[in-house]
């Protein structure tokens, strides 16, 4: 959710209870603005909240001229410091999937292993251990969740004949009806799944706007719950998948947003609630 818009923002997905005390909010306003203008980032969001066992982290997220290309992780503690997630590799979510389970310690520095039993017919001394501390295990899970359950309604964002996404100006939000239909929200990441068959089928399909993929199109489907609350007036999506994900667009107009806030696990048990 952007920064500009914080407290508004919160109050609207509050209803999940995905809520900061009044220290937090009050923090995180004016280091997002300090922050935004030290990195000259156009737009700086506040991506959500990890919960740890001694200490939470907060998640930032800085965009450049491109919105979906150009992006940057922070984290902070306590609100009022921040530091760069590092760049996450192949090898990095490799040694993260091995080496890092559970829950969230709250401290960067901490060191998850893992020792990796090879055949029978090796030496003992061939067993390997890997070892990935928690700042890397926190970069990875963010870009994951980011991956799967990052949204947008259609035609919040516009493709440029450059190739640059940027925010729509023209956007003036979704309308009741169709804020009541999956098809009109988007996952916001580069696409995976090529052309949108949901919105093909409705003939309004435009390449400016529908280059991001549907969330309808996924497989298997039923992983989203969609609302209305706040007396009818707010959308609320909330990911089954990623549990503590919330997005909200109020239509009619260009509010929209999502915020994170969990235990940084991803709900394996999914495919038996569905």
């Amino acid at each position: 959710m952007d920064s500009n818009s914080l407290y508004y923002s919160l109050d609207l997905v509050a209803s999940s209870g995905r809520v900061l005390t009044v220290e937090q909010r009050t923090a995180l306003h004016t280091s997002l603005l300090i922050l935004k203008k030290n990195y000259k980032f156009q737009r700086v969001m506040f991506w959500g909240k990890i919960l740890g066992i001694k200490r939470d982290y907060f998640i930032a997220q800085g965009r450049g001229e491109d919105e979906i290309k150009d992006q940057k992780y922070l984290y902070s503690l306590n609100c009022i410091d921040w530091l760069l997630l590092p760049f996450t590799t192949e090898s990095m979510i490799e040694e993260v999937s091995k080496a890092a389970k559970g829950h969230f310690i709250g401290d960067p520095s901490f060191v998850y292993e893992q020792k990796i039993q090879g055949d029978r017919e090796e030496a003992a001394e061939e067993n390997k251990t890997t070892k990935v501390n928690e700042e890397k295990r926190l970069a990875v899970t963010v870009k994951h969740i980011d991956e799967d359950v990052s949204v947008v309604p259609r035609g919040a964002f516009i493709r440029s004949p450059l190739g640059l996404v940027q925010i729509n100006r023209s956007f003036n939000g979704l309308s009741e009806s169709e804020a009541r239909k999956l098809e009109n929200f988007l996952h916001f990441r580069e696409p995976k799944n090529g052309n949108n068959k949901s919105i093909e089928e409705m003939g309004e399909w435009s390449p400016a706007i529908d280059f991001l993929d549907v969330l309808s199109d996924e497989v298997p489907g039923g992983s989203w719950s969609l609302q209305f609350e706040c007396a009818s007036r707010v959308c609320v999506l909330r990911s089954l998948l990623w549990l503590g994900l919330t997005f909200y667009h109020v239509p009619m107009t260009s509010q929209h947003g999502y915020v994170y806030i969990g235990n940084g696990l991803k709900n394996l048990d999914l495919p038996f609630m569905l």
